[in-house]
């Protein structure tokens, strides 16, 4: 298996930037997801221009601040929970990787002990 070839047909959207929020890869499904904002073309660019405020000031807190966020959408009748984190590489902050991933709209919720 080629490094990471499994993110590619994960069925999540995966986007990950770079400390400055320079778009550095999408998976499918992102790609897919982002189509009418330029899909695959948005590698390159910086995920700051592709949000609309209040959502790009926060994100560019997240980015400076390297917190987490996350929260549910709902879109078109989809729901999905959205996560964004911070990565590292060998300690170091890199930036931020984006989970999308849909949710059924009634989902089980589980306390394990």
């Amino acid at each position: 298996m080629t490094p990471h070839a499994w993110i590619r047909e994960f069925p999540a959207a995966i986007t990950v930037c770079d400390d400055a929020g320079i778009i550095l890869e999408m998976n499918a499904r992102a790609i897919d997801t982002f189509a009418s904002e330029g899909g695959g073309e948005l590698v390159g660019r910086n995920v700051l221009d592709c949000h609309p405020e209040p959502s790009r000031s926060q994100l560019a807190a997240m980015l400076a601040e390297r917190t987490a966020n996350a929260y549910t959408i709902e879109k078109n009748g989809v729901h999905k929970l959205i996560y964004q984190s911070p990565w590292f590489e060998n300690g170091e902050y890199r930036g931020f990787v984006e989970l999308s991933l849909v949710v059924p709209e009634s989902m089980p919720h589980r306390v394990r002990v």
